[in-house]
């Protein structure tokens, strides 16, 4: 028990209120939907209230472990997550055109998310081990062979989005270790001919239609551009302080799809107004700030790696989310941290924020030792 109380005290606490804030303020909204609707529809309020609780179980275990054994697990946490990311391919369930979920006794969840940290564990052990130093062809190779065999077993659901975020993530780890000469001449040229075959071979005809609409937005307005111009209708209409909790037109009159989940932005730009996004962003960039300080002071380069990718991670789905919300981005099922009605991410990213509240305790408890 008195090691429950020391570890309390040595909590990033920063992190940890900007996480709890943006929780609450996503339950708010998703009730707010919910009881919107004709008949109210609360099942998303609680799946996301159950999902909010063990998340935090999680975070609060994974706080009291140490965090350097995922090091020594890496490359056994890289072969389970990509056995997922098979196995959900032969023996998944379908949902909106995604072979990408189990379900298992009423429960659901997307292997691919837990694949996005595994990924980040087995390239944040593989470039700590590297040592100080640029990163050399070998290993630049070798990491970005990692993140293609994940990508691939992805594209195959299809999940464009969920690829380019494990690619997206690799490229920020690569930056920060350092790229080597002449990469910065290569890259564009293999993102070019990468580029040219995946919209020739890769993406599904819906897939193509987004990119196409995100190009001509006015184009289309009651077809596949509708979602976007709805998004961006809701955001306007929210003026300085908003509609109020659940007195959102666009989400109440159904005008605007998946409201609570890929579109979670729209709703709270209609119903909290601009000065609720301004808070909302300003508490993203909170934890953003959190990520890159207990990485920055941890003292461990696996522990720095492994934060600034899972921080990646999350800065990646800030920024599609609300910039296809905004209409500056294509449409993509990414979901907004900690806000959409996501389950399975949800709890995965508590697991990410258990990760850096590990590393906090570890580092603030040898300063004090």
């Amino acid at each position: 028990m008195s090691r429950l109380f020391s570890l309390f005290g040595l909590l990033d606490w920063s992190l940890l209120i900007g996480v709890l804030t943006l929780t609450s303020i996503g339950l708010v909204a998703i009730y707010g939907i919910g009881i919107s609707q004709e008949p109210a529809q609360m099942f998303p309020f609680y799946k996301q209230l159950v999902a909010a609780g063990i998340g935090l179980i999680v975070m609060t275990l994974l706080t009291i472990l140490d965090y350097r054994h995922i090091r020594s697990l890496s490359l056994m946490l890289y072969l389970a997550g990509a056995a997922l990311l098979l196995l959900v391919i032969i023996f998944g369930q379908t949902v909106n055109g995604t072979r990408g979920w189990f379900h298992v006794a009423g429960f659901s969840f997307q292997p691919v998310e837990i694949g996005k940290l595994t990924l980040v564990a087995y390239l944040a052990a593989l470039l700590a081990r590297a040592g100080r130093g640029q990163l050399s062809w070998h290993l630049f190779g070798l990491s970005g062979a990692a993140t293609a065999l994940y990508a691939a077993l992805v594209m195959l659901q299809p999940d464009f989005g969920s690829a380019m975020v494990m690619c997206a993530t690799w490229g920020i780890l690569c930056l920060f270790k350092g790229l080597p000469k002449r990469a910065w001449v290569i890259l564009p040229l293999i993102l070019l001919a990468s580029t040219s075959l995946l919209w020739s071979f890769g993406l599904k005809p819906y897939q193509r239609a987004r990119i196409t609409t995100f190009l001509h937005p006015n184009e289309d307005l009651r077809g596949s551009s509708y979602n976007a111009a709805q998004a961006r209708i809701a955001i306007g209409s929210g003026g300085l302080f908003g509609k109020g909790i659940g007195e959102g037109s666009q989400a109440r009159l159904r005008f605007l799809p998946e409201a609570a989940t890929d579109f979670m932005f729209a709703v709270l730009g209609e119903e909290w107004g601009f000065m609720g996004v301004v808070v909302i962003l300003s508490l993203f960039g909170v934890i953003f700030w959190r990520y890159l300080s207990i990485a920055h002071t941890s003292g461990d380069d696996f522990a720095t790696f492994l934060l600034i990718g899972l921080g990646g991670i999350l800065f990646i789905h800030v920024t599609v989310n609300t910039g296809m919300n905004l209409g500056v981005l294509p449409v993509t099922g990414i979901p907004l941290p900690f806000l959409s009605a996501a389950a399975s991410y949800m709890t995965v990213t508590f697991v990410s924020v258990g990760c850096a509240e590990s590393t906090a305790v570890r580092r603030r408890g040898s300063d004090r030792a």
